[in-house]
């Protein structure tokens, strides 16, 4: 039986997560056997997978009948349903969460998305969840929205969890990791300690491409201008994006201002790579796997990628590779017209319209459950 390649990323210094929870997949045994067979380390939950996972199926119906005949409303029931999920989930990690030191076996569950511009309304629920959850292995998911930048330092000020989702742009990313050093700082400087709290920022990468993609292939035919641009481009600005906020993240948790944290015994944020599963059919299905392996990083995928690498992944060190002409890549674009600045504006806007929408059809689905 040849090595799992899913087992092979961790001693790359790789994490593999999931991006899945459902209640089956723990009371069933299937979550301890994907830690136990293919070294899983943590888990993220979002809106649209809650949503799934509830409206999709009847495993949650009694719960939520019981809950009904209480007269408790559906955010009640739905939070209820989530916390105890995400709890349970926490649970199964927590021997990962000692094994490796409180680097992992975290489990995530993210503020209402309707609070994405809302700083205090983010800070206040974020709170009430921490405290709700009642473990130290987990995460409370912040959106990187410019409303949650002074959230997130506000919290990791506090010793609070945050994975910060929903980034996609690289100066953000330096906002992002600037709001976790300030609020580390301002621990410190309370002479509170700061060795227990844990981050990662999560970059969305495969939707980068899928938008990027359709304006350079107009650029792609036969004696077309730029299109020898175009094809270096094409399919590459994800990866490109992710190799060079890798060398941001050394330069930032390697500065002397940092250093002087870790005297203290803070922790990096580290990097996750999210929205990895593949989108063009085109490409590989471990595309947004393969090239991103760096050390201290963390790469959430469904079930179905982790099926695909346990399969057929070569993992191997690439993240450091071809820098030079990663960084090439992002600065070419501008030749095609295409402003990454504008792109990972939009997809931050759409990343909260596609987590909002489904938040709210689980609104509706479980006012229906409960009727019955």
């Amino acid at each position: 039986m040849k090595d799992n390649p899913l087992k092979k990323l961790e001693t790359l210094g790789q994490s593999i997560w999931l991006d899945y929870i459902r209640r089956d997949l723990i009371t069933s045994g299937a979550l301890k056997r994907l830690i136990d067979e293919d070294g899983l380390r943590g888990m993220t939950s979002n809106p649209s997978i809650f949503e799934k996972a509830i409206a999709e199926s009847n495993i949650y119906d009694q719960d939520i009948r019981e809950m009904a005949f209480k007269k408790k409303d559906v955010k009640s029931i739905y939070e209820t349903i989530s916390q105890r999920d995400v709890q349970n989930a926490a649970d199964e990690f927590r021997p990962v969460y000692k094994k490796t030191d409180n680097k992992d076996g975290y489990v995530s569950l993210e503020v209402n998305p309707h609070l994405a511009y809302d700083t205090k309304g983010t800070i206040e629920e974020a709170r009430r969840l921490w405290a709700a959850l009642n473990r130290p292995n987990v995460f409370i998911k912040v959106p990187a929205t410019s409303d949650g930048l002074p959230a997130i330092q506000q919290l990791i000020s506090e010793g609070i969890n945050v994975n910060v989702t929903l980034l996609f742009g690289l100066p953000r990313y330096r906002q992002v990791a600037e709001a976790y050093i300030a609020g580390l700082e301002a621990r410190a400087s309370q002479g509170k300690p700061v060795q227990h709290i844990a981050s990662v920022a999560s970059f969305f990468l495969s939707r980068i491409d899928t938008l990027v993609d359709p304006l350079v292939e107009k650029f792609l035919e036969p004696g077309a201008k730029n299109s020898e641009i175009a094809q270096k481009v094409h399919g590459e600005v994800a990866i490109s994006s992710a190799k060079v906020a890798y060398q941001i993240y050394k330069e930032i948790f390697g500065s002397n201002r940092f250093k002087k944290l870790i005297d203290k015994g803070a922790r990096v944020q580290r990097l996750l790579w999210a929205s990895t599963s593949t989108k063009n059919p085109d490409y590989s299905d471990i595309k947004y796997i393969e090239a991103i392996i760096g050390s201290d990083t963390v790469n959430t995928v469904p079930l179905e990628t982790i099926d695909a690498y346990r399969d057929h992944g070569d993992p191997k060190l690439r993240l450091e590779q071809d820098i030079d002409e990663a960084n090439r890549i992002m600065a070419r674009l501008p030749e095609l017209g295409i402003s990454i600045d504008k792109v990972t504006q939009q997809l931050e806007d759409e990343g909260i319209k596609k987590f909002s929408e489904p938040f709210d059809k689980l609104m509706e689905s479980l006012a229906e459950k409960s009727s019955k």
